[in-house]
């Protein structure tokens, strides 16, 4: 099975995720701009959130164009991503509405952890699929931001109970790394096009 049937799947559901965030968002309660000072928290959490869900995006339609089959394994991998994702606007609602006290902020961080975790073995499918000569594999190699999300995230968890600002701060440091562009899919997929085209 070929990757676009997958692809506008996950695409569909990611875009569901978005709406579902947006629609938490309240008007507010006045006509002058100073009705918009209590609204600050609850749109800084949906604006981290949608980056975070913008980021994923890209990333996966990336990795996506580097896959050339789908496996059932892929499928259970991918499924198992999209089901993180779709706690972001539960755990993004919570947050705003404790005024980010530690509970919901470790449990952000663990639901960024275990989405995080869940790309990486949907990306270890695919490279699995895709055998010896995996462009996938070639891409990812010596993945800086992969490897250290993760240890972010953990920190971020363990220091919530104490300074839950800390641990908000360290999710803003995680989608600022990963807001800048990453090209390696696309440098490996034009190398590997390059040496499957005729002289």
């Amino acid at each position: 099975m070929g990757t676009s049937r997958l692809e506008a799947f996950s695409d569909g559901v990611i875009a569901i995720i978005i709406t579902i965030m947006v629609l938490e968002l309240k008007a507010p309660m006045g006509s002058g701009l100073a009705a918009l000072r209590p609204l600050i928290p609850m749109l800084l959490a949906y604006v981290l959130s949608f980056v975070y869900l913008g980021i994923y995006w890209n990333n996966h339609h990336h990795m996506l164009h580097a896959a050339r089959t789908v496996t059932g394994g892929i499928l259970w991998a991918n499924l198992h991503l999209l089901f993180w994702l779709s706690l972001i606007p539960v755990t993004t609602a919570w947050l705003d509405n404790s005024h980010a006290a530690a509970a919901p902020a470790a449990t952000y961080g663990f639901v960024l952890l275990m989405a995080a975790i869940a790309y990486w073995i949907l990306q270890q499918r695919i490279i699995a699929a895709q055998g010896p000569g995996s462009v996938l594999r070639e891409a990812v190699r010596g993945d800086w931001k992969g490897k250290c999300s993760p240890l972010l995230y953990a920190l971020a968890i363990a220091v919530a109970s104490r300074w839950p600002a800390l641990s908000l701060a360290i999710y803003a440091l995680v989608a600022l790394i990963w807001l800048v562009p990453d090209r390696r899919i696309e440098r490996a997929l034009a190398r590997s096009t390059d040496r499957r085209s005729p002289e």
